[in-house]
């Protein structure tokens, strides 16, 4: 009887917990909120981040997801040189689409 319930406990930390580390240089990638102008900006591209929303029946918790698919988008955008990202829409599934700008420096 205490077996289902530690199986339990331990799917419910795991969770909420962030899986997810930010690489070096991402910590500087500016992160924009979804639709504001970037006319300043230079548009680089899209990236598709995912992480995995369920861990059995159970959904994992929503801002934890939220904050990894960030995480995510800021590591991607340093393959395309962007300092800055943009979601394009709300995460759906543990699924999100961002834009990818250069705004700072460089040649825009």
């Amino acid at each position: 009887m205490r077996q289902p319930f530690l199986v339990f406990a331990a799917l419910t930390l795991l969770a909420g917990c962030a899986w997810v580390p930010i690489e070096p240089g991402a910590t500087q990638v500016q992160v924009y909120p979804m639709g504001q102008t970037m006319a300043s900006c230079k548009n680089l591209g899209e990236l598709a981040v995912s992480v995995t929303a369920e861990v059995g029946p159970y959904q994992r918790n929503s801002v934890s997801v939220r904050d990894e698919l960030e995480t995510l988008a800021r590591n991607e955008a340093l393959t395309l040189h962007a300092d800055s990202v943009q979601p394009l829409g709300e995460p759906a599934d543990g699924r999100q689409r961002w834009l990818a700008f250069r705004c700072r420096g460089g040649s825009n």
